[in-house]
Order: structure tokens, then sequence, then C-alpha cells
């Protein structure tokens, strides 16, 4: 059955829809809108990501501890998902829709590492709990510092003698440029799949059609001329700017929903010799009050086939929903339906409020004494300040309590109909998008 589809956002979000939905149904006349003048601009960047290629192997805040017992499922949940993203792109390898891995995957260790007695028995605990699942079954503990230096050796130079000290060591970790990722399906698609791909076309309006259709309106900024699109189903894969769009299409599952954005900063190392030395992604313990995404790593990426080395991300108070967007999106969120939940999320996290601004007020000498508990041999000069995308975090209802709650995961929103379905939410993002994706043409694409 033939139908007209239209994705909100190029990024690796609509990418991987797409190519889904066109495998299951060649005959779907698929368009995607793009407010900026190339795919994976914001979230989908491997400059903007905040971590990339994960499985929940190093990410501690995917196992949390509460009343002395951790807490896996989450973790599992995430491994589950990411070894389905891992399924589908070997499968873009065997289409040719890439000529080798390295394009966008390479193998990058993954450690977890932690200091002072209360975080390595937290550490011990957590490794002989996962190592027990087959996920992580091939899972390394150490204390020792012969094991470290070999894994880490920039973590450990420098440190004392005496500091406790451990971490989890997983090989087979991976590294994914997921702007690479977008930009090769996205070329394949367009060339091989017959799919529209619009640039610069700022997507302002989605109003419901007789019949269970939609009306689009973009502005198509190379001709500042607006236009009108109907479609037999929207997706809204605008990162941050899917809030805004979702609440235009009035449908009531929308009701409630809120965002709480976040900004964010990297320090990238500029000595080559210093980025030559590491090798893996070495996630340590978000401090008390700080969100998720702003869980310290001293990281190892492979951006456009060239290694870099960065560390934070440092969080920061913003009311822009995008990097690229307006300092008026906190406030023109606001609506009858959702002003509630979020100026009570907003009053229950004053201490994530004022966290936010401290971290947005640091020097980069402050940034750099935190780079030392990583690296203590850091030096200022070595690094550069890079600024970072931004996320917007879930706010929801709290139908137990009542006001709102603030959600660190993603969400997929959709209308009873399947018609429109969006995406919600920044974390683990990227490295679940097939998943996600899978889980929008299982709702909405039933005949599929």
């Amino acid at each position: 059955m033939k139908k007209d589809i239209i994705l909100i956002g190029a990024g690796i979000m609509s990418a991987t829809l797409a190519f889904l939905l066109k495998e299951l149904n060649p005959d779907f006349n698929i368009s995607i809108f793009e407010r900026l003048p190339e795919p994976a601009l914001e979230s989908s960047d491997a400059w903007n990501n905040a971590g990339t290629g994960h499985a929940s192997y190093c990410e501690l805040n995917y196992t949390p501890e509460k009343n002395g017992e951790i807490s896996i499922q989450r973790a599992i949940k995430i491994t589950e998902s990411y070894e389905i993203s891992k399924q589908f792109w070997a499968y873009l390898i065997q289409k040719s829709v890439f000529n080798e891995p390295s394009e966008f995957i390479n193998k990058v260790p993954h450690i977890s590492f932690v200091k002072g007695d209360d975080n390595v028995k937290f550490l011990q605990k957590r490794y002989e709990l996962m190592k027990k699942h087959h996920f992580y079954k091939d899972m390394m503990f150490a204390t020792n510092p012969d094991a470290l230096n070999t894994w880490m050796p920039l973590v450990m130079q420098g440190r004392k003698s005496n500091e406790k000290v451990a971490a989890t060591y997983v090989e087979y970790g991976t590294d994914v440029d997921f702007g690479a990722l977008t930009h090769g399906l996205l070329n394949y698609l367009i060339k091989e799949k017959d799919i529209k791909l619009h640039l610069n076309a700022h997507v302002k309006d989605i109003d419901p059609l007789k019949g269970g259709k939609w009306e689009v309106e973009a502005l198509h900024k190379d001709t500042d001329k607006k236009a009108f699109y109907t479609a037999d189903f929207v997706f809204i894969g605008a990162g941050g700017g899917s809030l805004r769009l979702l609440d235009k299409s009035d449908i009531d599952e929308a009701d409630g929903y809120g965002g709480f954005p976040v900004s964010g900063l990297w320090l990238r190392c500029t000595k080559p010799e210093i980025v030559e030395k590491h090798w893996a992604k070495v996630y340590g313990r978000a401090e008390l009050g700080a969100p998720p995404m702003s869980v310290p790593h001293l990281d190892t990426r492979i951006i456009q086939g060239k290694k870099s080395l960065l560390f934070g991300p440092f969080a920061g108070f913003t009311t822009k929903f995008l990097k690229e967007g307006s300092i008026f999106d906190l406030i023109k969120s606001l609506e009858f339906d959702n002003i509630i939940p979020v100026m009570s999320v907003g009053w229950n996290n004053w201490e994530l409020t004022k966290y936010l601004i401290q971290q947005a007020r640091l020097s980069h000498e402050d940034r750099v004494e935190e780079l030392k508990k990583y690296y203590p041999l850091a030096q200022p000069e070595d690094w550069e300040l890079l600024v970072a995308g931004h996320r917007v975090q879930i706010i929801k209802k709290d139908k137990e309590k009542g006001g709102g709650k603030l959600e660190f995961g993603t969400e997929i929103i959709h209308n009873k109909q399947g018609t429109i379905a969006a995406l919600l939410g920044a974390s683990p993002g990227a490295s679940t998008a097939v998943s996600a994706m899978l889980e929008v043409v299982e709702k909405c694409f039933p005949e599929c």
C-alpha cells in the first residue's frame, strides 16, 4: 500500500526509520525535512554527542544503587538495544551502504573508573553482579596498578601510589560516529531508494486533516517561501525541537509533556602525542545532583576518520532546546497543559538548576582541575573548549504524586491511530536508534 510519509529532522533517527520503511515497502513515498543546511548537524553530530557507541558497559548511571542494592536491569535493556543496532549496521555493510565498518564504527575499549573506598566497593559489587549475565561475561575488574596502567596509562600517570582506585574493562567496546553513519545512510537512500531530502526547510506547523491525514507547513529558507505538504504519517525526530512540533499536532497523547534543556561543553586535547597515548572510553560516577548526560569521561573518538581525545561533557544552564535554537525555546514550550508539571520540576529540582549554573560559570582552569581527576598530568595549554550539543530531558505529569517529574530516558509518543509519532528525551539516544525506530514501525505500521 502506498503512503506519503514525512520525517522531520535529518538525524540518525529519521535516517534509520526511512531505511527500515523503504526495506519493508519500497512504494512508500518518503520526504525528510531538515531546517539546517546539512543533515546531522545537531544531536547526531559526533562533536555534539554526550556519549557515542555505548552498550552500558561503562556508564555507571545505568546501574544505580539504592539502599545498598544495585540494579542492572536498565543496563541489560540498553545492551539488548545496542546489539540490535549492531545487527542493523552489519546489514548495512552487506547491502553495500558502506564499504567498510570503520567508516562509522571502531573498536574502543570501555572502562568504568572510580576512586575511594566506597566507590571501589560499589564497582566490585557491580562487576560481580554483571559478570553473571552473558552480555558481560568478558568484563574484567582490577585494582592492581599494573593492569590499570595497561588499560588507561593517562589516567594512572602521576597518581599517588596509595590512592584507592579500581576499574572494569570491556575490550570489545565501540565508538560510533553517528554523523558519518547518518550521512552515509541518507546518501544511499537518496540515490537508491528515491527519498526526497529538503534542506533549509523549517517545519513551522502540523495540522490534522480529514481522513486521518496531516498537513505539514514548511518554510524553505533558500527561497523564503512557505509550502504545504500532505502526509499519511508524520515522524518528529527533531531532537530538542520535537516537543514544540508535537504540541502543534494537538494530539491528546502529547498533553502534559514539557522539556528541561541542558547545554554541554567539551575539553578537546590539542596535543597529538597525548591523544595517541589513550585508547579507551573511561567513565566515572556523576557528582551528586548532576544530570546523567554530564557523567564525566575521558573519551577516545574517531570522527571523520581522525582520532580525537575529549573530556567532559560539562553541563550548563540554557533556555535553548537546540544548539542552533532560540533563547526563547523554553518559554515558548510552556502551555496550559504542561505549565504545572514544568514549574513543579523546576521547583523540586532547584539543586540541579544551581548545579547547571555553577557548571556554566567554570573557568578553563576549573575545568582542567576536573580533568585532572582522570588525567593528573593534564596542562591547561594542551586543551581547548568545544561547544557540545543541547539535550532536552522529558518532563511529564506525575500521576501518583501530582505535579511533574523529570525523566532522563527516551520515549516514543504516538497517537491511537498510529499516524503521527515523535521521539522525546536524550539518553541513551542514538546508540539505541534502531530499537526506537522499530518500535515506531511496530506501533504505527502494523501492516508491515
